[in-house]
C-alpha cells in the first residue's frame, strides 16, 4: 500500500525577485555588504555639559507658560516657584521704595517750608524786631514782677479768646511790654489783635475793623428775606453778642 503526500506553495514572480535581490545585496561577489551609514553620538564631555545646562535654571529658556525644554516636571515646578518668588520680592521692594520715597519727599517739603518760614521771619524782623526767629523769648527780659502780671493777664485773656493758648498770649504780651507799652495798653492791643487774627472766628461787631477779604464768623440767623435774584439761594441777617450783619448765600 502506498500513498503520495505532496504539498505545494505558490510563489509569485515578484517575491522571487525580491528574495533574489536581498541575496545578491548580502552576498555580492561572495562578500557580505556592510552598511556604512554613520551614527553620531555625543562625547562624554558633551553629554555631561548638556545635563548641567538642562538642570541649571539660568540656562533654561522660559517658553511663557509652555513646558520648559530639557527639564523634568519636578525641575519645572521648582523653577516656576523660584520665578514667582523673585517676582513677589521684586514687587515688595518696589512698593517699599515708593513708600520710602514718599516719606523722604514729605521730609524734604517740611524742611523747605521751615526754611521759607525762617526766611520770612527774618525779613519781617526788619520791620518788627520781635519777629526775629533768632531772638530769645521776650519773657526772659521781663522783671519778676512784670512776668507775674503778664501771666495773670494771659490766663484772663485765654478764657475770652478761643483758639489761643495761655503761653501764646503770654509771649505776645511780653513782646508788647518789652517794646515799651505799659501792661494795660498791651492787654487791650493784644486782645484786639488776636481777636481778629486770621484763622479764627471774628466777632461780627469787629468785621469793619478787618481788612481781609475772607473771614470766619459764627452767629444766629435773625431774619430771612425772599431772594431778589434767581442766583441767590438765601439772604438775611446773622447776629452774635457783638452785632449783626447781612449775609447773602449764592447758588453754586
Amino acid at each position: 500500500m502506498s500513498s503520495n503526500n505532496s504539498s505545494s506553495k505558490v510563489v509569485t514572480v515578484d517575491e522571487q525577485a525580491l528574495k533574489q535581490a536581498d541575496k545578491q545585496a548580502v552576498y555580492e561577489d561572495g562578500f557580505p555588504v556592510v552598511d556604512e551609514t554613520l551614527e553620531f553620538e555625543a562625547a562624554v564631555e558633551q553629554a555631561v555639559q548638556a545635563k548641567v545646562d538642562a538642570n541649571h535654571p539660568d540656562g533654561i529658556v522660559d517658553t511663557s507658560g509652555d513646558r520648559i525644554h530639557g527639564a523634568t516636571l519636578e525641575q519645572e515646578e521648582r523653577i516656576r516657584a523660584r520665578e514667582d518668588e523673585l517676582e513677589r520680592i521684586s514687587a515688595q521692594a518696589e512698593i517699599g521704595t515708593q513708600e520710602g520715597r514718599a516719606k523722604r519727599t514729605r521730609t524734604i517739603a517740611a524742611d523747605q517750608n521751615k526754611a521759607r518760614r525762617l526766611e520770612f521771619q527774618k525779613r519781617a524782623a526788619s520791620v518788627d524786631p520781635m519777629a526775629d526767629p533768632e531772638r530769645a523769648d521776650p519773657r526772659t527780659e521781663l522783671t519778676q514782677e512784670q512776668l507775674v502780671a503778664v501771666n495773670k493777664q494771659s490766663m484772663r485773656l485765654a478764657k475770652q479768646l478761643d483758639g489761643w493758648s495761655r503761653a501764646a498770649i503770654s509771649r505776645r504780651l511780653s513782646e508788647a511790654v518789652v517794646g515799651g507799652q505799659d501792661l494795660t495798653s498791651a492787654v487791650v492791643n493784644v486782645f484786639e489783635e488776636l481777636q481778629t487774627a486770621p484763622g479764627h472766628v471774628i466777632p461780627i461787631g469787629k468785621l469793619e475793623e478787618v481788612s481781609r477779604k475772607e473771614v470766619s464768623i459764627e452767629g444766629r440767623v435773625e431774619t430771612l428775606w425772599d431772594p431778589s435774584h434767581s442766583s441767590i439761594a438765601q439772604v438775611g441777617l446773622i447776629a452774635d453778642d457783638s452785632g449783626q450783619t447781612r449775609v447773602t448765600i449764592w447758588k453754586s
